[in-house]
């Protein structure tokens, strides 16, 4: 708040009674002798209709704000309605929806339906795979990515519904009324209002009522309209404005795209960390069949290591058989027998 709207609105709060008022204004000719407090009561008290003056003074500081406040409120809700009433991706989603539903339905008193409320769409969370890892949006949006691309678009053709999911209609409403009453009252309080007796009187109150008027008029024009924006989108959409608010009518569908664009999320996730496994096996069998080769191949080095040792022997024996080096070597071995004598003429 600004300093003027502080000060106006603290004498307007602690501001005395108008007999008070009236009793202080008997001091005039004392004035000089009285307290700062009691000059200035003195003074206000020459004010003719003090209090309505300062009320339309305080109305006309807070005017633009409160106007700041709703406008912005209003043009929300009435964007948010256009874009989900024109939106083709959302249209599709839903019928994919629909036939997501008939189809896991086939058989059953639910079979071939027509429609679904759209406080649905957020159920779609809730039933899970066997494995409990996945849900039926995640799937939704799984067959979107694979098939329907442009229906992720419809996350980003909501670009008003977050803020519109927040606007409620009935502070809205009561906030317009209450405007509406004080241009009301500030127009009763002009007429009675005397002609000021002053040169430096500066209430301005009734040029700022005239343009405050329009601009009340141009925000009342924007909300009958924000109203037949959503009483629009919500009939088209089977809902009955009796038993919802346009506040849970929004709110569901924002709750939704949050949920659709947290399951993309977690698709991508999914598939990043599928992916990393996948790697990793990869990674992992070249990994053991790198070991395996490099076993194979260290047996086999012994193989023929251990062959060509077998065949060396074998190289040499045939070669010293060849030679009689074998046997020069058997006989120097054979040991000589000193003592030698004849028997029946053999020789021992």
């Amino acid at each position: 708040r600004t300093k003027s709207e502080v000060r106006n609105n603290n004498l307007i709060k602690h501001l005395p009674e108008q007999e008070q008022l009236n009793a202080l204004s008997k001091f005039k000719s004392e004035y000089n002798n009285l307290s700062e407090p009691e000059q200035f009561g003195i003074v206000m008290s020459n004010v003719k209709r003090l209090r309505p003056r300062l009320s339309a003074i305080l109305f006309k500081l807070q005017f633009e704000e409160q106007v700041n406040n709703i406008k912005p409120d209003i043009m929300a809700v009435s964007a948010a309605c256009e874009e989900i009433k024109k939106s083709k991706s959302f249209s599709k989603l839903l019928e994919l929806v629909l036939l997501m539903g008939n189809y896991m339905n086939a058989g059953s008193r639910n079979a071939q339906t027509f429609g679904y409320n759209l406080s649905s769409l957020c159920k779609l969370k809730d039933t899970k795979s066997a494995d409990q890892k996945t849900t039926l949006l995640h799937f939704l949006v799984e067959v979107c990515e694979e098939s329907y691309q442009d229906v992720l678009n419809f996350t980003e053709d909501f670009q008003h519904l977050d803020k519109a999911s927040k606007v409620s209609a009935e502070n809205l409403e009561k906030s317009l009324k209450h405007m509406e009453r004080q241009l009301q009252q500030l127009e009763k309080d002009l007429q009675t209002f005397p002609v000021a007796e002053d040169k430096h009187d500066k209430f301005v109150a009734k040029i700022f009522l005239v343009h405050a008027k329009e601009d009340f008029q141009k925000l009342s024009r924007m909300h009958e309209n924000m109203e037949k924006l959503y009483q629009n989108v919500m009939r088209y959409y089977a809902i009955d404005l009796k038993k919802v608010s346009v506040e849970e009518f929004l709110t569901d569908l924002n709750n939704f795209r949050t949920m659709f664009m947290q399951a993309v999320k977690d698709n991508m996730r999914r598939r990043e960390a599928e992916e990393k496994q996948r790697r990793a096996k990869i990674a992992k069998e070249k990994a053991e069949k790198e070991k395996q080769e490099r076993q194979q191949k260290k047996k086999r080095l012994l193989e023929m290591k251990t062959e060509g040792e077998e065949t060396g022997v074998m190289d040499s024996l045939l070669e010293a058989l060849q030679s009689g080096a074998a046997f020069r070597d058997r006989r120097k071995r054979i040991p000589r027998c000193s003592n030698l004598y004849w028997a029946d003429g053999i020789k021992f």
